[in-house]
């Protein structure tokens, strides 16, 4: 996790956050105005994808993490 942190942090505004639980994070973020959450979890050593969650749609997409600065700078038009 922490290395696609510190991948993304030279293009992105970044923010790490580990404490609580999953709905706090995500309720946590979307008061700041995030407006996509990375999420690393169990499936995400198996499969190398993360959950990429849209604050303002709520939608979940699993992403490859190879694809995700990418597929962030398309969302983000940067």
């Amino acid at each position: 996790a922490r290395k696609i942190y510190d991948d993304l942090r030279p293009q992105f505004m970044t923010a790490w956050d580990d404490r609580g639980n999953i709905g706090k994070r995500y309720y946590s973020q979307d008061e700041i105005g995030t407006p996509f959450c990375v999420t690393v979890d169990f499936d995400t050593l198996l499969d190398k994808k993360v959950t990429v969650r849209d604050r303002d749609t709520m939608k979940q997409e699993r992403i490859a993490i190879e694809r995700l600065e990418n597929y962030l700078s398309d969302k983000l038009n940067v």
